[in-house]
């Protein structure tokens, strides 16, 4: 699969070892910067191209690092055809019951729900809030995780993609 990928200064040493784990997992991956370490660069500047490279299907996913994950996926979720989930960490709220009805619930499953129903196309990690070993479970389950294809999924699909 080929894997648009990019950080801000939040992810930077980080998105290293990731690239480094998503080549070995037999992925390409395009990376869109930074190219060095700058602590005052601006999210935007990195996520613009990454984001554009998903919607024009130049990459199959994108894979987008910052300190809270949330700017990252605002500046991804302005280009039109980009679904952007953001993972803050495991976490299974008490009395869940995942989407099979299972009440023993994985603490990643909302990964999955961002796929099955939400068909996201770009996942955004939290650098602040996950270590390196929270983010490759998170990556493994989130691209794992094939589409879902239910009509009402598709149907909300269309409406987020329309011209509004």
């Amino acid at each position: 699969m080929k894997i648009a990928v990019t950080t801000d200064h939040a992810g930077y040493k980080d998105l290293v070892e990731l690239k480094q784990f998503l080549i070995d997992e037999g992925h390409e991956v395009i990376d869109y910067g930074p190219k060095s370490l700058d602590p005052d660069d601006d999210y935007p500047d990195f996520m613009f191209p990454a984001a554009k490279a998903v919607a024009s299907n130049e990459c199959q996913v994108g894979i987008i690092l910052g300190g809270s994950g949330q700017g990252e996926a605002m500046a991804a979720n302005r280009v039109k055809g980009v679904r952007c989930a953001v993972f803050y960490g495991p976490h299974a709220p008490e009395q869940a019951v995942d989407i099979e009805g299972d009440k023993s619930i994985d603490r990643y499953e909302i990964l999955r729900l961002t796929r099955q129903h939400n068909l996201s196309n770009v996942l955004s990690l939290a650098g602040r809030f996950l270590n390196v070993g929270e983010m490759k479970r998170a990556i493994v389950v989130w691209l794992g995780t094939p589409y879902g294809d239910g009509e009402r999924h598709l149907r909300r699909i269309r409406k987020l993609d329309r011209d509004i």
